[in-house]
């Protein structure tokens, strides 16, 4: 489902996403309201959403659906680069964060990751949004770090990095369901309930400083 307030730009993307083939545009809306309504119809696989909307943002109507929806994944899809909209988003349960001004590959690429169960916010954009707030709260010896094995640090190191199963594989050696497979099993040893709070506890934990603890 496509939810921007400018028509134009839902059509545009609606018909990247019909000519690239494998995908089924199966609603519209203007705003974050209407959104709302029409996920709980429709319930799409994905949501492709803007922040700056009437009646509702973006980040409002994404907490609203992926608390109703859990099976359904939210890409914000913005020109609001404020460090503030990156963090909510996160926070209201988006499983991706990308610019408009990205290339059609990269959009298209982003979609499928979603829709696959990935996460896609850019670490440097978690590096940076953080950065304050992990000089300052950071504890000595984050609570959950000792659960954690060296692989099981390393692995959720490159994905709070933003690398894909298939990317940390390659690294790894691994295969991507062996990945994926570690990455649920260090979301239940740290308690976190979706992978978004496993990753800013990564970060808020210091495993993405140069030179993180071993």
């Amino acid at each position: 489902m496509i939810v921007d307030d400018h028509g134009i730009v839902r059509d545009g993307l609606r018909e990247v996403l019909q000519n690239a083939g494998g995908f089924e545009v199966v609603g519209q809306a203007g705003d974050g309201a209407t959104a709302v309504k029409a996920a709980r119809d429709l319930k799409p696989d994905v949501v492709v959403m803007d922040i700056l909307m009437p009646v509702k943002n973006g980040i409002d109507a994404c907490r609203e659906i992926t608390d109703a929806l859990p099976d359904t994944r939210v890409l914000i899809l913005t020109v609001v680069t404020e460090e503030g909209a990156v963090i909510e988003s996160v926070a209201a349960g988006a499983a991706g964060v990308l610019l408009k001004y990205t290339g059609r590959d990269e959009f298209l690429g982003a979609v499928r990751d979603v829709a696959g169960g990935e996460y896609r916010i850019p670490g440097d954009v978690i590096r940076r949004v953080f950065s304050g707030v992990r000089a300052a709260t950071r504890p000595a010896d984050p609570p959950g770090l000792e659960k954690l094995t060296a692989r099981e640090r390393e692995i959720l190191t490159l994905f709070a990095k933003g690398l894909s199963y298939a990317q940390i594989g390659e690294v790894r050696g691994s295969r991507p369901l062996t990945i994926r497979n570690a990455i649920y099993g260090i979301q239940s040893k740290l308690g976190t309930k979706t992978k978004q709070e496993m990753v800013v506890w990564a970060v808020r934990s210091g495993l993405l400083d140069d030179g993180s603890r071993e």
